[in-house]
């Protein structure tokens, strides 16, 4: 019997480096499923909360990912997942040859493929796959996983994507195909979080009743996906993170590269960057991205549930 199969019997081991709102999610998705999952967070109470649903815990992304089929990578952008597989502690020093490393950060699509070809080099497998749903579906095991890579990174991913995702669409045969989509996404999120933001502050400017506007809007043709999401926490005055304001400054500043080096313009993106840019300034970074609305509200006066408790700085 190998080593292997003496520790962990037949499951299909799998690490999760990365017990955010979407990682944790993702690894109890796979520890429901079957998967022998094991978890690796720099803050240490995520791995706690994590081995108190059954989970098992990592004190370094090498020591996650020592006998991991799958090592799925949760972090924010291409130098963290560089970190993740290359550090001190990079669980490319002890993954098992074969093994498949699914990147789920969204990056740089030339980054994504320069990433592959040092991590193929090893003789292991890299998927691109970055993740489209938000926290909640990553808990359901609903997420949307736009994907490219080999078919021997595919199929040996396959136990883990079954278990994270409701639709995986597989867009290539090599990495940078799942980024490139994904960047697709970002560019019209973030422009419809900052269109959605700035026409219910502007309906709060008008004096309309913004419960009223909200109904009115979802059942018309100017509703969006991320208006009928987003509105509903401004009408709450509720800025609790589930995607911050950082994460739109770095993602339409990738296709701000992206689109420079193509010669291509992008001026709804350039225009809803500079308002993300604007709300990190004042301090709303780490906030909701539904915070655009506030920096609205700030700059026009305009009155929006809970805007007393706001600060008055800008």
């Amino acid at each position: 019997m190998s080593p292997f199969a003496e520790n962990f019997g037949n499951a299909v081991v799998a690490a999760v480096i990365g017990l955010g709102s979407m990682g944790l999610g993702m690894a109890r998705s796979m520890k429901r499923a079957g998967l022998d999952v094991v978890g690796y967070d720099i803050t240490p109470a995520a791995v706690d909360r994590f081995i108190a649903d059954g989970g098992r815990g990592a004190a370094t992304p090498a020591g996650a990912a020592e006998h991991a089929d799958i090592v799925v990578s949760v972090v924010v952008n291409g130098a963290q997942t560089e970190a993740v597989l290359f550090g001190p502690e990079g669980v490319a020093n002890t993954m098992k040859p074969g093994a498949v490393f699914i990147s789920s950060a969204t990056m740089d699509p030339a980054v994504a493929r320069d990433l592959a070809r040092r991590v193929e080099a090893l003789g292991l497998h890299y998927l691109d796959a970055p993740i489209s749903g938000g926290a909640a579906k990553a808990a359901l095991g609903q997420l949307t996983i736009m994907a490219s890579g080999s078919r021997h990174a595919f199929d040996t991913a396959r136990p883990g994507l079954d278990a994270m995702a409701g639709k995986v669409y597989e867009l290539g045969d090599a990495a940078g195909a799942g980024a490139a989509f994904k960047m697709i996404n970002q560019l019209l999120a973030g422009v419809h979080i900052a269109a959605a933001c700035e026409a219910i502050t502007f309906a709060a400017k008008q004096g309309l009743d913004l419960d009223k506007v909200y109904e009115v809007i979802t059942a018309s043709a100017g509703n969006s996906w991320m208006f009928e999401n987003r509105v509903p926490h401004v009408l709450a005055g509720d800025y609790t993170p589930l995607s911050s304001i950082e994460i739109f400054v770095k993602d339409l500043g990738i296709v701000q590269d992206m689109a420079r080096s193509e010669r291509y313009p992008v001026p709804l993106a350039a225009a809803a960057l500079q308002m993300y840019l604007a709300a990190a300034g004042a301090g709303m970074g780490r906030d909701d991205d539904s915070s655009l609305a506030r920096l609205y509200a700030k700059l026009s006066g305009a009155q929006l549930p809970g805007s007393g408790k706001e600060p008055q700085t800008l």
